[in-house]
């Protein structure tokens, strides 16, 4: 249900005679229900499903420095490689080959 509905809702109980603090309560109420219920469903109702969040996002942080590390570790190695490459075939094109021998 979106905001434009629920002000529609709403807007109808008020012309059919409903008091709108009343109306805006009933909806606070079901939101909080909904929420309860959802919450509930996810398993985190408890106590410590805040210390689980929090634990939870810091292990996601973790992980996507991780990954980031990862990431510029492989991407230095290729440049590297790629940079060596370069090297040899500079040495092979200069003849290079030749004075070592």
């Amino acid at each position: 249900m979106n905001g434009g509905l629920l002000a529609q809702l709403m807007a109808q109980g008020v012309a059919e005679g409903a008091d709108m603090a009343t109306l805006r309560a009933i909806a606070e109420e079901a939101g909080e229900l909904g929420a309860s219920r959802a919450l509930t469903r996810l398993g985190l109702a408890d106590a410590s499903a805040a210390k689980d969040m929090a634990e939870l996002r810091e292990l996601l942080g973790a992980w996507r420095d991780a990954k980031k590390s990862a990431v510029q570790a492989v991407a230095g190695w290729v440049v590297r490689m790629l940079l060596a490459l370069v090297m040899v075939g500079l040495a092979v094109k200069l003849g290079f080959w030749g004075l070592s021998k």
